[in-house]
């Protein structure tokens, strides 16, 4: 036999035993070769003319082989066939295994022959590896196979597919993916696959919702991998689909993302209520179709709760992915609390997550509100997680997760995952609550330092503005004052220390202090800066001291500036700080200048002060850098800002303040705010008396006659006395002890003042004189007869005062 058959139909290209692909040969009953094939020349090198009529043994069989192929041939005579590997001989002198197919064969002649077939051993045992390979894709894979038709119908699936997928393996035959899936997820991959087969192109690893018609809540997520089988000619026959449950990996995927963009997203600020935010925003959709959280009240205000706290509640956020969703769920700000049967109480009081999968049926969700739980049940909610907000040990609150779109319930993995979410936010709260906690400390601390209410005064119309920085930056070092000082004037002061925080609040207390009692002592405005420098100096010294491994920078910027409201005069320094704003009467700026000198603390330069003549009516705006430095402005553009919005014209200072915070601030601004307005007046004429007296022995007479007939005229006869005798000891001391002319004058406001100066630098002392004493007591009658006293000293002149009550 010298000739091959067809290629049937029936059997693979692939099979080392089909016809076109292996050897074969003919032996007669008495082990010689009558047949032999093209295919066993090309494997083993004989020509058919060769070994036609030649024994076997003799072609084939090497010497050492005998017995293995002895064995071979009685198992062969015994059975009627064998298959196996054999040693044989190949024309070129070397051994080659073969896989050989032996099998009787009965001729009609009553003649017995046997076929064989062979091919190389290696062809062989890669056919078997890969025939075990495809029986164990359908018999024992765990990864998911079926065999679709080019109509996108079931050909065959394997048992994994029949697993997660529900009936037997023979039940998927003939039908669709639309049988068993749900429509969504049916019609995703029935476009993939199609598109497999219309261009070739194979699906590797895709994953996508796999959610089945006989459980459409259960969440299940596949890998599917697709490719086009054709035959040798090209004819598609279909497609191989592979088909891996990814759920367990999808959902851990999820969740290292959504715990990884809420470690991004969940406190961004030290604030309380934007944490709270936050956390709704991370959560929802990614994890719940609706949540709110809810803090115990203490924590809003930056406190600690007590140990065993479950309530009252704020309402801090609230989200949903369904708009009517605020029908059921309580509004951002409304304060309550949970009754004790309740699932979230439960949360409270145990300090334990609490998971209700299903709700429909279970009455331990809504027994403090029926109305409001039936409303939730008919917008399709169905499950529910509540979660404490704890951190440090402390329960601050808790989170409220609810389904409703999403058809499956909350599981275990949720619940780990919703508890991490509240652990990482409880931290963030518990920061921004101790932050806040310090802040309103601070903050607290910096409004008593500051003048709660600045009472009116006679020399000028106030109005201020005070607004801290933003939370995240610290309280600052702001501080602004109005001080009255004798002769009706007024002190106008506005400073800016360091830094934020409680150290710049403490420090701005201690200047605040030293301003006051500079101002009191009636100092000039370079003198009380010079002062502040020392004190500030010295502040600096004292912290290097105690803290010196992390010292802190102490230094400030002030402006000081006095005002007379009978002279019109004004007085100002500053050290460091931005100049003020004067706008006249005409609401047109007027240009001061004024040395800007060195802020507080560098030490060793002095300050200088500009003198000023202001017209009645004239505005003057004193204010930190944080109002012209706003909204990211330069100090120019600030300036110009500034006195654009201070020209007018408005109907009260306050209304030009308003003005300002509406032109100039941000809602949060990133620096302390501080503004002082005020608007100059001007003491009548008639209010005021002056004359100068010369250096005589009579001057105190005549000063007593002076004083007398003016007090007559202003009505105050009932003040003479005591006016004439404080008068009568001033001259008399001035005459005395000074020596050149005498100025007396009588101010009528609130209180009657008298001043009397003279060119002397000396400075008067209150004493307590002995019984034997002659004099002495000038000054502790006038201490006694008055509601305050005085000196003041001015450019070669000194004053002493004296005021009473009208």
């Amino acid at each position: 036999m010298h000739n091959t058959s067809p290629t049937s139909l029936s059997e693979s290209p692939d099979d080392p035993f089909s016809v076109h692909r292996s050897a074969s040969a003919v032996l007669d009953d008495g082990g010689r070769i009558v047949a032999w094939s093209d295919q066993a020349t090309a494997l083993l090198g004989y020509r058919a003319e060769e070994v036609l009529g030649r024994s076997v043994r003799e072609v084939l069989v090497e010497t050492g082989d005998e017995a293995v192929i002895a064995e071979a041939t009685a198992a062969c005579m015994r059975e009627g066939g064998w298959f196996g590997l054999l040693p044989v001989r190949h024309r070129a002198g070397r051994r080659v295994h073969v896989g050989f197919r032996a099998r009787k064969v009965d001729r009609l002649d009553s003649t017995v022959e046997w076929l064989l077939v062979g091919s190389l051993a290696e062809d062989i045992v890669q056919w078997d590896i890969d025939r075990a390979v495809l029986d164990g894709f359908f018999s024992r894979s765990p990864v998911g196979v079926a065999v679709l038709g080019p109509d996108l119908r079931v050909l065959r699936v394997n048992r994994a597919i029949a697993r997660f997928g529900g009936p037997p393996t023979e039940a998927y035959r003939g039908r669709r993916t639309a049988d068993f899936l749900v429509g969504p997820d049916s019609e995703l991959i029935e476009r993939r696959l199609q598109r497999v087969l219309e261009t070739g192109e194979p699906m590797i690893f895709a994953e996508q919702p796999c959610r089945l018609l006989r459980d459409p809540r259960q969440e299940l997520i596949v890998s599917v991998s697709a490719f086009r089988m054709q035959d040798p000619s090209g004819r598609v026959l279909g497609i191989t689909e592979i088909v891996e449950d990814v759920t367990d990996r999808h959902r851990a995927r999820r969740r290292l993302a959504l715990l990884n963009e809420a470690g991004a997203s969940i406190g961004s600020t030290l604030d309380v209520a934007r944490t709270a935010r936050e956390l709704a925003e991370a959560a929802v959709p990614a994890l719940a179709d609706a949540l709110s959280v809810d803090l115990l009240e203490p924590v809003t205000r930056g406190e600690e709760p007590a140990p065993e706290a479950v309530g009252p509640l704020r309402r801090m956020a609230v989200r949903s992915i369904r708009p009517d969703a605020q029908q059921v769920m309580y509004p951002v700000g409304h304060l309550f609390s949970f009754p004790a049967d309740t699932s979230p109480a439960r949360c409270l009081a145990e300090r334990r997550p609490v998971l209700e999968p299903l709700l429909e049926g279970n009455q331990g969700w809504f027994t403090a509100d029926p109305a409001r739980a039936e409303r939730a049940l008919a917008l399709g909610v169905h499950s529910l997680l509540v979660v404490p907000l704890a951190a440090r040990g402390v329960v601050l609150g808790l989170v409220c997760l609810w389904r409703s779109q999403r058809p499956e319930p909350f599981e275990q993995d949720d619940l780990t995952l919703a508890v991490e979410f509240a652990s990482r936010a409880a931290v963030c709260i518990d920061n921004a609550r101790r932050y806040t906690q310090q802040h309103n400390a601070a903050e607290a601390l910096q409004r008593s330092l500051l003048p709660s209410e600045v009472p009116d005064h006679p020399a000028v119309e106030t109005a201020h503005r005070y607004l801290p920085a933003r939370t995240s930056t610290g309280v600052g070092g702001d501080w602004f004052d109005v001080i009255p000082l004798s002769g009706l004037r007024i002190a106008l002061v506005v400073g800016d220390v360091v830094g934020h925080g409680m150290h710049a609040s403490a420090t701005m207390g201690r200047l605040r202090a030293a301003v006051h009692t500079l101002a009191h002592l009636d100092m000039a405005p370079e003198e009380v800066l010079a002062r502040l420098d020392d004190l500030v100096d010295q502040l600096a010294t004292e912290q290097r001291a105690a803290d010196g491994s992390t010292p802190r920078i102490v230094g400030a910027t002030c402006l000081y500036a006095i005002y007379d409201p009978v002279s019109r005069h004004c007085a100002m320094a500053r050290a460091g700080h931005p100049p003020p704003t004067v706008v006249g009467p005409d609401g047109r700026m007027r240009p001061i200048d004024l040395p800007a000198g060195p802020p507080l603390g560098v030490g060793g330069l002095p300050f200088e002060t500009a003198e000023l003549e202001l017209d009645e009516g004239s505005l003057i705006a004193l204010y930190s850098d944080g109002l012209l430095r706003a909204d990211d402005r330069d100090v120019d553009q600030g300036l110009a800002l500034l006195g654009s919005t201070l020209a007018g014209p408005f109907h009260s200072l306050e209304h030009t303040c308003k003005a300002i915070e509406d032109a100039m601030l941000p809602d949060r601004p990133a620096d302390d705010i501080t503004l002082l307005l005020a608007r100059t007046r001007v003491l009548a004429a008639r209010n005021v008396a002056t004359w100068q007296l010369p250096a005589e022995a009579t001057a105190a007479g005549r000063a007593r006659s002076l004083v007398r007939d003016r007090l007559a005229e202003w009505g105050l006869e009932d003040f003479a006395f005591t006016t004439e005798l404080i008068v009568s000891e001033l001259v008399t001391n001035a005459y005395r002890y000074a020596g050149g002319p005498v100025l007396l004058r009588l101010i009528r406001d609130g209180h009657l003042i008298c001043e009397v100066s003279d060119t002397s630098s000396t400075s008067p002392h209150l004493r307590q004189a002995r019984g034997t004493d002659e004099g002495g007591r000038g000054l502790f009658l006038v201490a006694q007869l008055s509601e305050r006293w005085g000196t003041r000293y001015g450019r070669n002149r000194k004053t002493i005062w004296a005021e009473q009550p009208l």
